[in-house]
């Protein structure tokens, strides 16, 4: 199991909880908006077609050799048309900054981000480094060149 370090900012509110696995099964951590102490009783509100970074109040140090992956919540995707702008957004391992979530709200009405609230899923992915090597052929294959929809529909 790989284990992330895990730093709260200075100004965030540590009752909020840590990124964690809400089943046995799941294969993202959710993660929380932290919001600055001048905001939290209202929350940030997101207009239809608006995108905000939120906070988190975390700074991560991931493993050598692997990523955090952000992803939707598909609870906020269909209930409120909110989601990802970056989807999925990669955190890489070199990275110590603040962790912020970039939510756009894709639905026809406002959505207020509450302190607290579950606004993401983290996945810690494997990462393998390639090389790339300027070659004057490549080798063939069934589908070739055939892009969109070459391969059928449904």
């Amino acid at each position: 199991m790989a284990r992330i370090a895990v730093m709260r900012e200075a100004w965030a509110d540590a009752a909020v909880p840590l990124p964690g696995y809400e089943t046995a099964g799941a294969a993202g951590a959710d993660l929380r908006a932290n919001l600055p102490e001048a905001v939290r009783a209202a929350g940030l509100r997101l207009e239809p077609m608006q995108r905000l970074l939120v906070p988190t109040g975390l700074r991560l140090a991931i493993p050598e050799g692997y990523e955090v992956q952000l992803r939707p919540r598909s609870g906020l995707a269909l209930k409120h048309g909110v989601t990802l702008a970056n989807a999925p957004g990669t955190i890489d391992s070199d990275y110590r900054g603040p962790l912020g979530v970039i939510l756009v709200n894709l639905g026809a009405e406002p959505f207020v981000v509450g302190h607290g609230a579950r606004i993401a899923q983290m996945v810690v992915a494997a990462v393998v480094q390639a090389g790339f090597d300027v070659v004057g052929a490549l080798a063939e294959t069934a589908r070739g060149a055939g892009g969109f929809g070459s391969t059928g529909t449904g």
